[in-house]
Order: structure tokens, then sequence, then C-alpha cells
């Protein structure tokens, strides 16, 4: 009978929820995404859920980053923190899911540019030099107010 090498881990079957997010590579760090839980950003199975919260294959997570909402599936676990195509076989996203990002990408594309509507920028010099000789400072020889 074949035993399995020392140092092999069995197959997971459940993982804490801020490490699987840090697995999947939804955060940077493991605390980023404790943090984003801990802020009520993260659901799993419709409920709100903490960092320890255990997860499984099956379970669904619905993320809040930035202006919009991911709802994942979660289809296997890890213990590592691999390539982004190993850390993208973790999980499939929903259609309903992928139709919001795609809406909302369509809708960044169309919005104008935030520069455009800025119609005076900083004055040039010359600019300046009218804005001073309208003041009427032109006409004095100092800064003094009272005229000897």
């Amino acid at each position: 009978m074949a035993h399995p090498p020392a140092n092999s881990k069995p197959p997971l079957e459940r993982m804490r929820l801020d490490k699987w997010l840090w697995a999947a590579r939804f955060y940077k760090t493991r605390s980023l995404a404790t943090e984003e839980i801990g802020k009520g950003r993260v659901r799993v199975n419709g409920a709100e859920a903490k960092p320890a919260r255990e997860v499984k294959p099956g379970d669904e997570i619905a993320l809040r980053q930035g202006p919009l909402t991911r709802t994942v599936a979660v289809l296997g676990l890890s213990h590592l923190r691999g390539p982004a195509p190993v850390a993208q076989a973790l999980y499939a996203e929903t259609a309903d899911s992928q139709a919001q990002r795609a809406a909302a990408a369509e809708r960044q594309r169309l919005a104008p540019e935030p520069a455009l509507s800025i119609d005076r920028g900083r004055p040039t010099k010359r600019d300046r030099r009218a804005i001073s000789d309208a003041d009427g400072w032109g006409d004095r020889w100092s800064a003094r107010f009272d005229n000897d």
C-alpha cells in the first residue's frame, strides 16, 4: 500500500473566506481581503460574512470592487496563491455579473472625458499681466496706499 508523501496536504473541503479571496487574486493581500470583508463588501450565499467564515465549492460570493459588484461561484480551493490562470480556475463568474461588468465598461467608455469640462486652467503670464493691470496696480509706482 502506497502512502502519500509526508509533506503533501489532503485535498481541501473548506477554507477561510479571506484566504480564498487572496488565493483567487481578488485582493493583493489577506489583510486587504479581511478589511473589505469587515466593511461589509463581501457576502457569501446572500449573507454578510466574517473573514474566518469557511467557504466550500458551490458557495456563491458577491463582492463589491469599486462601483460594481461581482458575483462568483466557488469551483475550487487552493492552499497557495498561484498565477492568474490557476487563480481563475478557482471560480466562475455568473452571467448576470458579467453582463453588469460589460455594461459598466460601456458606460465608462461612452462617458465624457473629465478634463474636457475644465474651460479654464492656470492663467498664462499674459493673462496674469492683464489681471494685474485691470486691478489698477500698474498706475502706482509702489504698493503704498497713501498718495503723498
